[in-house]
């Protein structure tokens, strides 16, 4: 069994922050993803431009280069891929953790291809890989996509986008334009207020002429193959449908928190933790980015769940987990089989 001193569930930006800065103290850690690394933004739409700047989305004092004032998809993934190669970080990609027993100092992670003794466990594993569910018959069916990447496929096809923020509202322009036969449903009475000033009067206006039809204040109660049905203010009307995207946003894994003993608040689904060192009321365990959220998501980004790492790492640092233990690993960067 691999030992390490602490184990970080998500190799996302804010894990990987955590990796870092746990590295900077001569603490080991292993990162492990069910998918690559940063496999959040690798799921982003292709030609997605994030809304920040790139100093906003910096970690480990790296600078971020980009080519515009706004930084894209493709030149964030490189930029992390170039980080975690900076600072040598252990990442397991495509191992998914099953879970964890044991107790502070004393734990044991199980994967799908093994299991790691460590001391302490960081559970940075984000909320985008978990779409919420519309729990309408049809659900399931292949036609139906939780995640946007581009267009082109969809072109000459009638297509159902389901939502009104900005992921919904990105999908249905760039579908529009690209030739698909556009329909939306929001079970609101307008288009999200906090849609991005440039996308909102944009869709408004395609709402406005036509060019997109808009079903306010309405429903989808059922997917079929060749249709979809939809409950409206003036009844059910059944649309032709080739495609459905059901952006209706995502949420962390609370089941898997749940299970390993660290509760949620009733009302915000946000876990107990210490604000100060983002400790859960599971001694040894520690909670970074969205995830400390709960279901407020929008609370947390890369740009202010980057520095959780620190609040985290000063916290193991200071039980002199590396050096008053293992004195002779502290010195070399940490403990592990090789």
């Amino acid at each position: 069994m691999e030992k390490f001193d602490v184990a970080i569930v998500g190799a996302g930006p804010t894990g990987l922050a955590c990796g870092i800065e746990l590295t900077r103290r001569g603490i080991s850690s292993v990162l492990f993803d069910k998918g690559c690394v940063v496999n959040s933004i690798y799921n982003y739409p292709i030609n997605l431009v994030f809304f920040t700047t790139p100093e906003l989305l910096e970690i480990g004092d790296i600078p971020m280069t980009s080519l515009n004032e706004k930084p894209g998809r493709i030149e964030a993934l490189k930029y992390y891929r170039r980080v975690a190669e900076h600072y040598k970080l252990r990442i397991h990609q495509y191992e998914k953790v099953n879970g964890f027993t044991g107790a502070d100092e004393d734990f044991t992670v199980v994967t799908e291809k093994g299991s790691y003794h460590v001391r302490k466990i960081i559970l940075a594993s984000g909320y985008y890989d978990i779409p919420n569910r519309l729990n309408i018959p049809g659900e399931d069916l292949d036609k139906v996509i939780h995640y946007y990447r581009e267009a082109h496929p969809y072109y000459d096809s009638d297509v159902l986008v389901i939502g009104a923020k900005n992921s919904a509202c990105i999908a249905a322009l760039e579908l529009f334009w690209t030739g698909a036969r556009v329909t939306m449903v929001h079970r609101g009475p307008s288009i999200s207020a906090n849609v991005k000033y440039w996308i909102k009067p944009n869709i408004e206006n395609r709402i406005k002429s036509g060019e997109v039809k808009m079903y306010f204040n309405s429903n989808v109660k059922e997917i079929n193959q060749n249709n979809v049905v939809i409950a409206t203010p003036e009844g059910s009307v059944t649309v032709k449908n080739d495609f459905t995207f059901a952006l209706t946003g995502y949420r962390p894994d609370f089941e898997f928190m749940d299970h390993h003993g660290i509760h949620l608040d009733p009302v915000t689904s946000k876990p107990f933790t210490n604000p100060a060192t983002l400790e859960s009321e599971r001694p040894g365990v520690y909670l970074a980015g969205v995830i400390v959220a709960g279901t407020h998501t929008n609370e947390v980004f890369i740009e202010n769940g980057r520095f959780h790492g620190k609040l985290i790492a000063d916290d193991i640092a200071g039980t002199h987990l590396a050096k008053a233990t293992h004195p002779e690993a502290a010195l070399a960067g940490g403990y592990s089989s090789e």
